[in-house]
């Protein structure tokens, strides 16, 4: 009997230290110190992405943009930025089967514009619109399932496959400067053509 007490007893136990993942957004490789809670991002080269399943939810970040601390307070998946720069995304369907063969119309360009130009003024921002503006050295809860997939700034990705019949939960994130270079190009859009 006692064995078995204390079986259930573990087992409580270990589901109550449930992990979050941490997806880190960083230029160069991420220095990560588990034990004293530290995240340092230098000023190195390229982009990366580091995930870490972690049960601490109190962190030091460092980054070229100074210092912050973050306490992740609820389970889930959270973005942290040690990058220089602003980090924002949102929650993206690439299998809606509405979205193939679609044709781009005026319209569309312009509501895409409006959209993208509110981002970058962190306007319209929230978990039930599910997007995200990040600033260095913060972090942003994205969602409660873990399983869900981060896409980070500078991917090509534009479709993912059904898992087990449903769609698949993926977020799509950006730098700053990204979507400034991508407004410039939708702008060029909207304007008349020149004989």
């Amino acid at each position: 009997m006692k064995p078995i007490i204390a079986c259930l007893t573990l087992l409580v136990f270990l589901s109550s230290c449930s992990n979050n993942r941490l997806v880190i957004l960083s230029k160069g490789a991420p220095e990560i110190n588990e034990k004293s809670g530290t995240i340092t991002g230098k000023d190195g080269a390229g982009h990366e992405e580091t995930s870490l399943s972690t049960s601490r939810s109190d962190w030091k970040l460092e980054s070229p943009a100074g210092k912050g601390t973050v306490d992740l307070k609820e389970k889930g998946l959270y973005v942290l930025n040690v990058k220089n720069d602003t980090i924002i995304g949102s929650f993206q369907n690439y299998v809606a089967a509405e979205n193939a063969g679609q044709v781009v119309t005026q319209e569309t360009v312009i509501k895409k514009l409006d959209s993208l130009r509110l981002l970058v003024e962190a306007k319209n921002i929230s978990a039930a619109n599910r997007n995200f503006y990040i600033l260095p050295n913060t972090a942003a809860l994205i969602t409660t399932n873990i399983e869900a997939e981060i896409v980070g700034p500078y991917h090509k990705m534009t479709s993912a496959y059904a898992k087990d019949g449903a769609a698949p939960e993926v977020y799509r994130f950006y730098s700053i400067r990204e979507i400034r270079e991508t407004i410039g190009k939708l702008e060029a859009l909207t304007q008349p053509i020149k004989k």
